[in-house]
């Protein structure tokens, strides 16, 4: 009796679009996905052979899912690292390990080696009160950014503060609730950038050293939701596309990263560099998409590729442009009924479904578009319009 022939096992914590994406490409290597799901609903359960429902801030639940794994790796970045720390003493492969991972899930200590590491990065201060934040407001000048250093996303704990009076008025109650904060006990302010566009810097790297970049991409926010991306990011300098990448290069191997990182830059002509690091994102990510259709190796592949400490594959786009869109949830919420309406309007269309149920504001999908530089204008109208058939159930 013969049996089915299994490569390596890959847990990953955390069972959303990303674990759901990263589905295929261990299929096609041969890998055996498991998935450590919050709720039998999330996108990934579908998707894979084996997910087990549990907490990841759990320490029983951890050790349990770890059980057997080659490596744990990751969805998201929310687990707690003593947690993680726990989990490696007792000789789990986790990653990307801790000591990286710390710098995605915490904004201030992100900044502090983007510092260290001599990096663009705006003018910023770590405050603790309201008179801190005034006093930094004062010296660098208004407006100022406030953030939580964790688990702000996609808009969520950030205040844009225009003037001193605007700060007493609205960043107040966020002090007051730092005594009450079991998380973080101060705020992360920035001087509010004068950027023209945002870029993503995506790379990957295996725990013996090789990293590989993509081609920088320009991301386009609605409501601070990434909304659009292009690749590679159009009418930008060589120079500035150049130290975009080799700053990322530089972060994930100083940071010790494994596996995907992505680097979300703010562009700013007339700077030293052209750019100032935002954010780090340690994991697949949204701005690195458009590589499912456009690049010879796809950001999931490689981060699984990248966590096992297997060669990296080559990260060269497929063509000239690529073109990425969200859709969220809308007026329309039969996915599957729209399909016949989005496949002959746009063929050329490239549809990816996260198995989410559609609810308004809710990202439940991509569109992929690739092609020629010349036809950049046209890929995009493509994307839209397959978006706009699969949120609204009609064209634009």
């Amino acid at each position: 009796m013969t049996y089915p022939v299994t490569g390596p096992v890959v847990g990953v914590i955390g069972g959303g679009q990303l674990a759901r994406m990263m589905a295929p490409a261990a299929t096609n290597l041969g890998l055996n996905l498991h998935i450590l799901a919050e709720t039998p609903q999330v996108g990934a359960v579908a998707a894979v052979r084996t997910a087990v429902v549990g907490d990841y801030k759990n320490l029983d639940t951890l050790r349990e899912f770890a059980a057997g794994k080659d490596v744990i790796t990751f969805d998201h970045e929310h687990v707690p690292t003593e947690l993680l720390h726990t989990l490696i003493a007792e000789g789990v492969n986790v990653q990307p390990r801790p000591e990286a991972l710390q710098y995605a899930q915490d904004k201030l200590l992100m900044r502090a080696a983007i510092e260290r590491l001599g990096l663009p990065n705006p003018r910023w201060a770590k405050v603790s009160t309201l008179t801190e934040l005034l006093e930094f407001g004062d010296a660098t000048g208004w407006p100022v950014v406030l953030k939580t250093p964790r688990g702000g996303y996609d808009g969520k704990g950030v205040l844009v503060l225009e003037s001193a009076g605007d700060a007493r008025e609205r960043a107040a109650s966020w002090f007051n609730q730092l005594e009450s904060r079991t998380d973080f006990s101060s705020l992360l302010a920035e001087e509010k950038v004068p950027f023209t566009r945002e870029l993503s810097a995506l790379v990957a790297r295996r725990e013996s050293g090789q990293v590989i970049p993509w081609p920088v991409a320009e991301t386009i926010q609605v409501h601070s939701v990434c909304d659009e991306v292009i690749s590679p990011a159009p009418n930008l300098e060589a120079q500035v596309a150049a130290a975009a990448s080799e700053a990322a290069v530089h972060i994930a191997t100083e940071l010790g990263v494994t596996g995907v990182m992505a680097v979300e830059l703010f562009e700013v002509p007339g700077s030293a560099s052209g750019f100032y690091i935002n954010e780090l994102a340690m994991r697949p990510h949204n701005t690195g998409h458009w590589t499912q259709d456009g690049a010879v190796t796809s950001q999931f592949e490689q981060h699984l590729r990248a966590v096992l400490d297997l060669p990296l594959g080559d990260a060269s786009a497929l063509a000239e442009v690529s073109v990425m869109k969200n859709y969220l949830g809308g007026e329309h919420d039969d996915i599957f009924g729209v399909y016949p309406l989005a496949f002959s309007a746009e063929p050329r269309a490239k549809i990816h479904f996260y198995g989410k149920e559609p609810r308004p504001g809710r990202k439940i999908g991509h569109v992929n578009v690739t092609g020629g530089a010349h036809e950049l204008e046209q890929l995009r109208h493509i994307a839209a319009n397959a978006a706009s058939i699969l949120r609204d159930g009609r064209p634009l």
